[in-house]
């Protein structure tokens, strides 16, 4: 079948690799793609936003599947538009979308599902904001988080009361004593315990387990400084054990999964689930409706299916007759190299020399990348590239991983040397 992927970064330079080895997909499309994805995809101009174009270009070219990589385009309800005109996709609805779309929309869930989270409190505007944070947590740390889309990055954990002040004035703008800006917040009591990852594909119905990973959020080493899209991953993440694994199918994902579909939005896609893990077992943190990135990276480098066909039949509503999830029992992890000033205002334009960084088996997925005038590749965002690899336990995917990335040239970049720390320690 034709495949057409939807996005430019590096969870859809992964799926788009993974998907041209799979016996199933004939020819793979990508809009609007980068360099590295169009050594495995034929790159299309097509704007996500305009769901017309993206329509008649699957009619043009006989697409009988679209896989949307990143989250805006599910939440303005592309995947609607295409079903409307018979075409598969991979992908939630409008209405399910606002798992992701709104923070407070996934918490009422909660609510209504007996979701183990944390308890909250919706705001919009400073005062609300700061009576939440005496209510909700009583004392700092407060978590605050911005109610729609922010690429991961809309989330402050203030540690004193000034902090909250800041955050909720650069939230609500003006002085923070009105709400100039529109915004929403939502503020959690902060949740004490190791944080994971955990993938499940599901249909409305059949919901299969896909794999768990741990992420690094902030850009310092030691997980310090500001929260970021995510610095590095690696998968599986072997606190998220068997039974922990069960409990959070039981009590999260499955709640979620039912009560979707019995109040009309039926939930078609990879369900990604943040999770906590408290001393009273996990809880949720938040949902995202696509695969993570980086997260993507190390999932897709374990994945040992025909990933075309797998998410075919999540598409077309027959997830319960594919075959089974097949992973390699190896660790992957991937290291992000990100362009200086990043988070805040990146450094564009840097030339990057890949060198023999894949010469041992490593896979460099691009992230924020494009060709300069002379053809070379240049940095064009802020998560650049995601240099992954692969070994036998988190310590030597990770020494394999740092072996690919000191093959790069990239003046102008830099990463995290500790990406999989804790874990590291444990093997240790």
């Amino acid at each position: 079948m034709n495949i057409l992927l939807v996005g430019s970064g590096g969870r859809e330079h992964a799926l788009a690799w993974k998907l041209a080895q799979s016996p199933s997909c004939s020819k793979l499309y990508a809009a609007p793609g980068n360099p590295g994805i169009a050594e495995c995809a034929a790159s299309v101009a097509l704007d996500a936003a305009n769901h017309k174009a993206v329509i008649a270009f699957c009619h043009e070219n006989d697409v009988a599947l679209v896989v949307v990589g990143p989250e805006a385009p599910l939440v303005a309800g592309l995947a609607d538009d295409l079903r409307a005109e018979g075409i598969a996709v991979f992908g939630p609805g409008k209405a399910a979308a606002e798992l992701e779309g709104s923070k407070a929309f996934t918490k009422r869930l909660c609510d209504r599902a007996n979701i183990p989270t944390a308890r909250y409190a919706e705001v919009h505007n400073y005062a609300e904001g700061m009576a939440a944070c005496a209510e909700v947590c009583g004392q700092a740390p407060y978590v605050i988080k911005a109610d729609g889309l922010a690429g991961g990055k809309g989330v402050v954990i203030a540690e004193y009361n000034d902090a909250a002040r800041h955050a909720f004035i650069d939230l609500f703008g003006g002085d923070g004593t009105t709400n100039t800006t529109g915004a929403k917040a939502v503020i959690e009591e902060f949740m004490e315990g190791e944080e994971a990852s955990f993938f499940a594909l599901t249909d409305g119905e059949t919901i299969l387990p896909f794999g768990t990973a741990q992420d690094h959020k902030r850009v310092g080493e030691g997980d310090t400084g500001p929260n970021t899209g995510g610095m590095g991953a690696y998968s599986p993440a072997p606190v998220l054990t068997d039974d922990l694994i069960d409990r959070s199918m039981r009590e999260i994902v499955e709640p979620t999964v039912r009560t979707l579909a019995a109040e009309g939005m039926p939930y078609s896609g990879v369900l990604y689930a943040g999770l906590m893990l408290t001393d009273e077992g996990p809880k949720l943190v938040e949902y995202n409706i696509r695969f993570g990135d980086p997260e993507c990276q190390v999932l897709m480098m374990r994945f040992e299916g025909d990933l075309a066909a797998l998410l075919m039949a999540c598409a077309r509503g027959k997830l319960v007759d594919a075959e089974p999830v097949r992973f390699s029992e190896d660790t992957a992890l991937t290291v992000v190299m990100a362009a200086e000033g990043y988070p805040g205002t990146p450094r564009k334009g840097g030339a990057i020399d890949l060198g023999d960084a894949e010469a041992d088996g490593a896979k460099v997925f691009h992230a924020g990348t494009s060709r300069g005038d002379d053809g070379g590749l240049i940095a064009s965002g802020g998560r650049v590239l995601n240099v992954t690899a692969r070994g036998s336990n988190v310590t030597q995917a990770q020494a394999a991983a740092y072996k690919a990335v000191d093959a790069i040239s990239f003046p102008d970049g830099f990463c995290r040397r500790d990406i999989g720390w804790r874990e590291v320690e444990r093997e240790a």
